[in-house]
């Protein structure tokens, strides 16, 4: 009979690793200390940090001048970095040479531009909570336009007040999760303003002129708020885009330069940050969906002369550099305008850097698209699909999502490009700092100026980069590699 009285019967309990393969020795034995040359490598990093470090950590928190009035304050014995410099002159690298007392109403835009952008980038934000919030802003400003309109008999309040009482009608309806009856209310809301802006103001042609104005503002403002509820109500990522687009872009317009009877702010008074601000998003918000119209140009082989046309198009413009395309713009183009048409300097930036950036962005989304399969295609057409079907259901949503990391690296270059500007004269980040350490109050200054620019630039390009590894996890769907 055979002894089996060695063979334990019980389940033996779960012992702890080895504490050689857990804990903080373990990681830094596999990762920093793993072979002699890496063990070198770290040796040697860790002395550049103690060299490089402890005395930024020191000019830059432990030893500053916060508060000066000019660069002798900041000249003595121990003296860290001169922040009193930055703070004397950071309204000037905010808003440029914008008017003081109207700047709430570029901060009021920006607001405006993270509260509409917040949930469209990030969908786990309650549809409530974007209702809610929007139906309180048209509120808050149709009540002020009433306000204005006690005192002063003015077209452009009784149209805002119209305005924004139609947008807080059906940002409050989307709320309540009732769309049929957002359109009567809406209506019951709005009209008795839309008919009284109508008698306001002798009907002169300037009175006109102003009303078509803002009349074309209104529907904007009614048709693009209303698009991106309603879509986001039925969770249509495009429509939401392209509603709450349509009715920002009337909020810059209104807001940051003219209308509502507001002082005109001139756009060579932009500067600054929000100069940077405004070339970056409106390039980027251009350059994306025309680098796609451009990539699928290219590729449309039954249309010769369109795949021409976009072809010449992205050679020309990627041939050239962006200081280049900028002169252009500046120079140029008024010569191809008709005789008393002119944009000012920020509009031929921006034309330029839009060009510029769709180009590139071209060829991106066309790598997208040569990386999906045949069978995709074959798959689509065998549904009966046509072209423009095809491309928004099946084709583009995956060409886009691989190109993720393409796409936020040309914004990425975009942000930083915008401060090519400075050439031409714009008063963008870069210019402003390079004036401020010329006065001759704050001279020897640079290292503060150039170094609290280079950290916009960090936080700014850091966010998109870490909003593209967000996408990039949301969005692999299994195909991670």
């Amino acid at each position: 009979m055979t002894d089996i009285s060695y063979v334990k019967t019980e389940r033996h309990e779960s012992l702890p690793p080895p504490k050689s393969e857990v804990g903080i020795i373990h990681w830094l034995r596999s990762n920093l200390f793993s072979t002699w040359y890496n063990s070198i490598g770290t040796v040697a990093v860790l002395y550049l940090f103690y060299l490089v470090v402890p005395p930024l950590v020191d000019w830059a928190l432990i030893s500053p001048v916060w508060d000066a009035q000019s660069n002798q304050d900041c000249r003595f014995e121990g003296a860290g970095a001169c922040w009193g410099f930055i703070g004397a002159r950071i309204n000037l690298f905010f808003y440029g040479f914008y008017d003081m007392e109207n700047y709430w109403r570029p901060t009021l835009v920006g607001l405006m531009l993270l509260f509409l952008a917040i949930p469209i980038l990030f969908e786990q934000v309650p549809r409530k909570v974007a209702s809610g919030g929007f139906a309180l802003f048209a509120l808050f400003w149709a009540i002020w336009a009433i306000g204005g309109i006690g005192t002063v008999a003015s077209l452009n309040l009784a149209v805002a007040a119209g305005v924004f009482l139609f947008l807080a009608a059906v940002a409050i309806a989307s709320y309540l999760k009732a769309p049929r009856s957002a359109c009567a209310i809406a209506v019951v809301a709005a009209f008795p303003w839309l008919s009284v802006s109508l008698l306001y103001g002798p009907l002169n042609v300037e009175s006109l002129q102003s009303g078509f104005g803002i009349a074309i503002y209104a529907i904007l403002l009614i048709g693009g708020g209303a698009l991106g509820l309603w879509s986001r109500q039925r969770r249509d990522a495009l429509g939401t885009m392209v509603g709450f687009l349509l009715a920002y872009a009337a909020l810059v317009i209104i807001y940051m330069s003219w209308g509502m009877d507001l002082t005109v702010q001139p756009t060579n008074t932009f500067g600054g940050l929000m100069l940077t601000l405004v070339l970056s998003v409106v390039a980027i918000g251009v350059s994306l969906p025309l680098g796609i119209v451009l990539a699928l140009g290219r590729r449309a082989h039954t249309m010769p002369a369109v795949q021409m046309l976009c072809i010449g198009f992205i050679e020309l413009v990627r041939a050239v550099p962006l200081i280049t395309i900028l002169f252009m713009a500046q120079f140029m183009l008024p010569l191809f305008l008709p005789e008393g048409v002119n944009f000012d300097n920020v509009v031929r930036a921006l034309v330029g850097v839009s060009m510029f950036a769709s180009a590139y962005m071209a060829e991106v989304v066309r790598g997208g698209l040569q990386a999906i399969p045949k069978g995709q295609f074959e798959a689509a057409d065998s549904l009966g699909l046509n072209f423009f079907l095809k491309m928004r259901l099946i084709i583009l949503p995956q060409a886009l999502k691989i190109v993720i990391p393409g796409i936020v690296s040309t914004f990425i270059g975009l942000f930083k490009d915008t401060s090519l500007v400075s050439i031409i004269g714009l008063m963008d980040l870069l210019l402003i700092a390079k004036s401020s350490v010329t006065d001759s109050k704050w001279l020897g200054l640079e290292h503060e100026a150039y170094f609290f620019i280079a950290l916009i630039y960090f936080v700014f390009c850091f966010g998109m980069s870490r909003y593209s590894i967000y996408l990039e996890r949301k969005l692999h769907t299994g195909h991670k590699r």
